[in-house]
């Protein structure tokens, strides 16, 4: 996990801003503005930050949750991971994804069979 060196994203972008305020008052007083500099600035910084871990927030276009679990189920969870070479998140993944298409598939049977109908 990379650590947290340099400048955060909110800070970045608070920057960003003074920096661009302070060239446009530069600009204003007959500099060119430096259009490599603010496409620079513009990417380190972007207005929208859709990318995070924060609980319940967005990580590009999925929906980011966190799980509790037992010692002991965390436990379970963990040596069914290595047993099946992968990480834990990505087994309770794979879990909550084949279990979302169960469902899915489970309701289209009974909206078939008439019994969805409301």
């Amino acid at each position: 996990m990379p650590l947290g060196l340099g400048r955060s994203k909110a800070a970045a972008k608070v920057a960003a801003k003074s920096d661009r305020q302070g060239r446009d008052a530069g600009s204003r007083q007959g500099q060119a503005p430096d259009r490599e500099l603010d496409s620079y600035l513009a990417a380190l910084a972007p207005d929208s930050d859709l990318e995070t871990t924060g609980s319940g927030s967005r990580f590009g276009n999925a929906q980011v949750y966190q799980l509790r679990l037992s010692l002991i189920a965390n436990e379970q969870l963990r040596e069914l991971a290595a047993e099946r070479q992968t990480s834990p998140q990505a087994l309770a993944t794979e879990w909550v994804m084949q279990r979302l298409q169960q469902e899915s598939e489970q309701h289209q049977n009974r909206r078939h069979d008439g019994y969805g109908d409301y």
